[in-house]
């Protein structure tokens, strides 16, 4: 089959591939997972409780996914966050400092995963994708 000729589901399958194994790169290299990450990222924007954590990463955590709890303890060990009085964890002056420099790391690679594309491109995609996902959310939930 020609490469133009694939369905949209096979280049969708390969390009989450792709930046998922350039991702986990960039996080292995700092003995970090991509769920260590968005903790990070996610504490990053604020201090949270477990309970707040859990409802803000649901979504990206599916099953067999490591557990909240071993990921927090994991970050916590390493010295990247702390829980706070109040139940709310945080990020420690090493875990800003690290995730700052993970964040560059990031930033350039999905740079390069739009290289070459123009903010206009790159919007246009975005809405046709939205606008299929929402043509198959009220189907699949049927």
């Amino acid at each position: 089959m020609d490469q133009l000729q694939r369905p949209i589901g096979y280049w969708l399958k390969h390009l989450d591939r792709l930046i998922e194994a350039s991702f986990e790169r960039i996080f292995a290299d700092e003995g970090l997972t991509r769920r260590d990450w968005q903790v990070l990222s996610t504490l990053d924007a604020a201090p949270m409780d477990d309970g707040g954590l859990a409802t803000a990463l649901g979504p990206f955590w599916g099953q067999g996914a490591v557990t909240l709890e071993k990921v927090l303890d994991g970050l916590s060990g390493k010295g990247w966050i702390r829980r706070g009085p109040d139940g709310r964890w945080t990020l420690t002056t090493e875990g800003e400092s690290g995730r700052a420099g993970i964040a560059a790391r990031v930033d350039g690679a999905r740079r390069l995963v739009t290289a070459g594309i123009s903010e206009a491109q790159y919007n246009a995609t975005v809405a046709t994708l939205r606008r299929m996902a929402g043509n198959l959310e009220g189907a699949v939930a049927r």
